[in-house]
């Protein structure tokens, strides 16, 4: 049998700001032979995302940095080649943690196998059935606890996240302003998911644009922004406001410290709750949220879009169209 190749991207050095190609190593190296209980996929899907700048960072995040040498990780959707795992065979769809490449042998514990649905197309499960779903799902529903009439601000909302979190919060009754950075983007989210209204930061500014769409304050804000972001809403809480922090995606590529708000006062004056989450903090709930959004989505309630780039060698300058806002959806590389 002629021996595979494997194509792969290694983090080589500490980025200083924006991630580039130059902070990485193009690799090829064999596909090493399975062991017992473990798994060859073939990775099809390569989920970007950014909590990958923080992955790389020196201390890491929420988690350990990737160590220099190492394949870059991510998440992804892939096809099983071989197998010497009693639960899985050639040809299953899995979802793992698979890495900037385009092979990966992982242990029949990393893998999570997924429904041969012919309705939905492999990149439904990084773009409302994966991590995304459910960071929306928890994030805006377990963290804030929406009520009809309330006003939700969503920030990134055209993002893979953020699109789905005003839908979610349509859907919970809220009347929902989204923060995007295109007009493109604005009516995208405002015509076609029902968003009730829309700032175009790149043309407002964002403190005068929740002036004129909350008029009646802010009572649940999904922070994926940060800096001049959440300071202007901080500005304009409601008693009893909460804030899920989903990101701050302002600051990753920040190479001096960052002011603090210069609002923050008013989450004791406003008696208001703003708290962090991580969704693996709920991967034990994940059959509740994968249920509810399926059912929204069957029912039209619910819309997704991914943002494809084509080869994994363009992987790391695809990276950075989520922090330069250049992206409609859900980044992913098609291998």
């Amino acid at each position: 049998m002629t021996e595979r190749i494997n194509h792969q991207w290694r983090l080589t050095s500490r980025p200083v700001g924006s991630l580039t190609e130059a902070n990485f190593q193009w690799a090829e190296v064999p596909v090493p032979a399975l062991q017992e209980n473990q798994v060859l996929v073939q990775n099809q899907y390569l989920s970007l995302d950014p909590a990958n700048r923080g992955w790389v960072r020196e201390g890491g995040s929420y988690r350990a940095e990737i160590p220099l040498g190492a394949v870059m990780e991510g998440g992804g959707v892939g096809t099983v080649i071989e197998s010497q795992h009693p639960n899985f065979q050639a040809g299953d769809l899995v979802q793992g943690m698979f890495g900037w490449q385009e092979y990966a042998v992982l242990t029949g514990r990393e893998l999570t196998k997924l429904p041969n649905n012919p309705n939905l197309p492999p990149t439904a499960y990084l773009g409302l059935f994966g991590h995304i779903g459910l960071t929306a799902y928890f994030g805006l529903l377990d963290i804030t606890d929406p009520k009809p009439g309330e006003t939700l601000v969503v920030s990134a909302a055209a993002g893979a996240v953020g699109s789905l979190v005003g839908q979610i919060g349509k859907i919970k009754g809220c009347h929902v302003v989204g923060i995007a950075g295109s007009e493109e983007k604005c009516r995208w989210i405002k015509e076609e998911l029902g968003f009730d209204d829309v700032i175009n930061y790149k043309t407002e500014k964002v403190s005068a644009g929740l002036r004129r769409t909350c008029p009646k304050g802010i009572d649940i804000y999904f922070e994926n922004v940060g800096g001049e972001t959440l300071d202007a809403v901080l500005a304009m809480i409601n008693q009893g406001a909460r804030i899920s922090v989903c990101g701050m995606i302002s600051q990753y590529n920040a190479t001096e410290p960052v002011p603090g708000p210069y609002n923050l006062i008013n989450i004791l004056a406003k008696r208001a709750k703003m708290q962090g989450f991580i969704v693996t903090d709920f991967m034990s709930r994940a059959q509740e949220a994968i249920a509810a959004l399926g059912e929204w989505y069957m029912t039209g309630k619910l819309k997704y879009r991914v943002d494809v780039v084509e080869g994994l060698k363009n992987a790391p300058a695809a990276l950075n169209k989520l922090f330069e806002g250049t992206n409609q959806g859900k980044l992913i590389i098609k291998l």
